[in-house]
């Protein structure tokens, strides 16, 4: 390499500083520096051994963080198919045609319904999987279809309505997969969030999504019959996601899929956090019917904005306490609230010490309290603050 170097070194000067040079020494120069450059480009041209170089192209393409993570939890993932009887909307037979009577046969009776949902398995060794209530619940038969095509009858091992939970065991299979279970008290809002289960019968299906938002109470939505906290997501979730599992980046199931509400644009999908799912399924797999404390009360949130203006109206049937919380819009007849002297128009600032600034916050903690164990609730009544020592019963199971 020096001497090519200096070849072309020689050339430059030879033939920009000196013009007039003759031909022949011009054609002389030119001769060294080929004679120079000849072993370089010999060498160049020679064919490199098999194995020795690859190019870009020949590199395996590596797959993304949710073909990975999709990959670990897909042996879990399952498919739900149930049948269960629907009774007939009721009519006067006596309005029906003769001729339509023929035609669609006796109104009396019941009719056969065909569902579909999505489930994780969560315990391999003794076939448990987890699922939503509402996929389950009142069903007179469970197929369940593995990820690898084989269907198996499934058998309803317990169901909890409050939280929409279910557990369903499948027996004599010896090599299923349980899902790795993550920690949902970890997320952040801006999380991966990645969706899988059977939407509208098409299994395998996965979709991929951030973590919107944390601790959506599912009151708000228009479910006043249940307890829970939601994470929303914005992956995408359609009928027969229910039950499924939402996973993060890791390739943890830190939700189950539950329900998802359409809008313009977009839709927002909702899952049930894994811990208390965790929880939950522990609880029914054990033969035991999951209790839920309650108090008894009817709640909505005041603030005290709002109190304020309802105040200034002359017209306003009752002065409330300035200050935020969960106004007691109404108490139940024989409830624990009935049984503590709680009245309307309370509001509740604090419960066992911790501030209340909303009924979601009062129910958190009640639901975390023990059925017949004294619970301190704070509260304002007209000017006076005071403190009520009220126990949680059973919450009683609807029907």
């Amino acid at each position: 390499m020096p001497s090519l170097r200096r070849s072309c070194a020689e050339l430059q000067v030879n033939t920009i500083a000196s013009p007039r040079v003759p031909g022949r020494q011009l054609s002389a120069h030119l001769g060294r520096l080929l004679a120079s450059l000849l072993p370089v480009l010999l060498l160049l041209l020679q064919p490199l051994p098999l194995g020795a170089a690859e190019t870009v192209l020949d590199r395996p393409v590596p797959h993304s963080f949710v073909a990975e993570a999709a990959r670990a939890v897909a042996p879990a993932v399952v498919r739900i198919d149930i049948e269960r009887s629907v009774a007939r909307q009721p009519f006067d037979p006596a309005m029906l045609d003769p001729l339509l009577r023929d035609l669609f046969g006796d109104p009396e009776g019941s009719r056969r319904e065909r569902g579909q949902g999505s489930g994780v398995v969560i315990d391999a060794g003794r076939g448990l999987v987890l699922t939503n209530a509402h996929v389950v619940d009142q069903v007179d038969s469970v197929e369940v279809t593995l990820a690898d095509g084989r269907q198996l009858d499934g058998e309803v091992v317990g169901v909890d309505g409050v939280t929409d939970l279910a557990v369903v065991r499948v027996r004599g299979v010896r090599d299923l997969q349980a899902a790795p279970l993550g920690d949902s008290e970890a997320l952040e809002v801006g999380d991966w969030a990645i969706a899988m289960g059977s939407p509208y019968g098409l299994e395998r299906t996965v979709t991929l999504g951030i973590v919107s938002s944390l601790h959506r109470d599912i009151n708000s939505l228009g479910f006043s019959d249940k307890r829970l906290d939601l994470i929303q997501t914005d992956a995408a979730i359609n009928p027969g996601n229910s039950g499924g599992p939402l996973i993060d980046a890791a390739g943890e199931v830190i939700g189950i899929n539950t329900l998802v509400r359409s809008g313009p644009g977009a839709g927002l999908g909702f899952a049930i956090p894994i811990n208390l799912a965790r929880r939950v399924a522990d609880q029914l797999a054990s033969g035991k019917a999951v209790v839920h404390p309650y108090l008894g009360l009817q709640l909505v949130p005041l603030t005290a904005r709002r109190a304020r203006e309802n105040n200034r109206d002359p017209d306003a049937l009752l002065q409330l306490p300035e200050r935020d919380g969960a106004l007691v819009q109404r108490v139940l007849a024989d409830s624990p609230a009935e049984a503590a002297g709680m009245r309307r128009g309370d509001l509740v600032v604090a419960v066992a010490e911790q501030p209340v600034t909303d009924p979601a916050a009062l129910l958190q903690q009640v639901e975390r309290s023990e059925v017949g164990a004294p619970l301190a609730l704070t509260l304002i009544r007209g000017q006076r603050e005071l403190t009520v020592s009220i126990r949680p019963a059973a919450l009683p199971q609807a029907g």
